[in-house]
This record gives structure tokens, sequence and C-alpha cells, in this order.
């Protein structure tokens, strides 16, 4: 199983850099997971416009989502569209949100539903898309957000979305070959609850899963990355780094 970052900036997209955004590739399959500001653009640099084959997306929040809006644009009006339905494995309020994000007004609003170009499917269930297994479970975040345990192949790749330390977290991460973590910043008694893990608690959550390697991601501009990472590598001992956008990392392969 192949992860290719196309974005990993947390919060907002950086100078340069776009927000939350990946592929995960077998057996010729092509899941995009994460879709947020500035991830098309970056997609058009590596892949084919209409190459992959599905979406999964843990939140609506726009770091995370908002770029499907613009994706809807290129498969509804390209002159050569894709032919069929792109499968959207998402919270249950997804098509509503993408057509908010599109319609400036609630007279086109009430006539879009997205459904002529994305076949949206609900989350909160073990499904399986193309050669992934795809478990999901309901984490610690303001609104409906999922955290993901993907497998492939007989390996397998934890992926927290955007979440605070909660039980969900550490049973979707146990014994996965990668863990996918965000950090959003570092540990302190003031940060507020069920919002995000910091570097150090990144790092614990992969010391008590056991899992085979931690790779972070998600850390806004205005956070320094170095710390963060220094955080994670005080509480796990072994593989850690920070995912770089354009990175591509072998899940099941020893760092």
């Amino acid at each position: 199983m192949l992860l290719t970052v196309l974005g990993c900036s947390g919060s907002i997209p950086g100078p340069g850099a776009a927000a939350s955004g990946y592929l995960l590739e077998a057996d010729g399959f092509t899941l995009a997971l994460e879709f947020g500001n500035g991830v098309l653009s970056r997609f058009q640099e590596e892949r084919p416009l209409f190459s992959m084959d599905a979406m999964v997306l843990s939140h609506l929040h726009p770091d995370h989502c908002i770029d499907v809006s613009s994706l809807y644009v290129a498969r509804k009006y390209h002159p050569s569209p894709p032919g069929g339905l792109l499968p959207v494995h998402a919270p249950a309020e997804a098509p509503s949100r993408f057509v908010a994000a599109y319609a400036p007004d609630a007279a086109e609003r009430s006539s879009l539903d997205f459904s002529d170009v994305f076949a949206f499917h609900a989350l909160g269930s073990t499904v399986h898309i193309g050669p992934f297994t795809v478990e999901s479970a309901l984490v610690a975040h303001p609104c409906e957000a999922y955290g993901f345990r993907i497998s492939c192949g007989g390996v397998s790749l934890a992926y927290t979305g955007d979440s605070g330390p909660c039980e969900a977290l550490d049973t979707l991460s146990s014994g996965v070959d990668v863990l996918l973590s965000e950090a959003s910043w570092t540990h302190a008694p003031e940060r507020q609850p069920d919002l995000h893990l910091s570097g150090r608690q990144a790092g614990e959550l992969a010391a008590r899963a056991g899992v085979g390697r931690l790779l972070i991601t998600h850390v806004p501009p205005w956070t320094s990355r170095e710390d963060v990472l220094k955080e994670a590598k005080s509480a796990f001992g072994g593989p850690c780094e920070l995912v770089v956008e354009g990175g591509r990392y072998e899940v099941g392969e020893q760092a």
C-alpha cells in the first residue's frame, strides 16, 4: 500500500502548502483520503484529473474537504467528463455541505444535491472500497468526525483525522503498520479538550497501540514542526517522522 501526501498543512493551507489530502494506492486502485484547501491543484500535479476511484473524508471542516466543491465543477463541466459517479464516503451531511459551499443563494442550492457527480455513502461501519477494508469510528472533535483503519493485503494504516485523545483512536490504531496522526500543537494544560492531539499525545497513542511507524501530519503553519516531532519522539521509541507534501510512504515497509 502506497501513501502519497498531497497536503499536510494543519487547519489552513500554509504558504505554498495545501491542507489535508492524501492518496492510498494498491492493486491499481486510487483512494483519496481528505480533500482540503489546495488539494485539487496538488492532485493534478500527481495524477490525471479523473484518476481517483473513490474518496473518504473524515469530517467536513474546510481544511479536510472544501476542494470537493471544485472537483464537482471539474467532473460536471469538463468537455470529456469521466463516466459514472465517484463514490464519496463521508459524514451524513456531506451532500448539503458541498452544495452550500458551491451555490451562492438559496434558489440555486434548492436545485442541487451533487448526486449527478458523486455517490455519497455515510460513514460509521466497515466498508470495502476497491481492495481496501475501511473501518471508521467516531472520534473526539466538535463535529461528526471519524478516524479510520485502512487495510489491504495484510498491511494496515490508521488515520486519526482530527481528534483529541479517545478510546476509538486506541482501538483503530492497535497494531497497525503505520499510524498517520495529526498533531496540531505542543503539549500544554490550557489546550482545548476534544479538539486535537499534541505531539506528545500522538507519540503516546503510537506507543499504547504498538504501531510499527508513526507519521505526523496536520501541523499548522504557526506551530513549530520540530517541536511537535520532538514531543512525539519523546513518547514513542519507534520510527517517527513528519510527513512532507509530495512525500511517498510504503505502508508495511520498515523505515
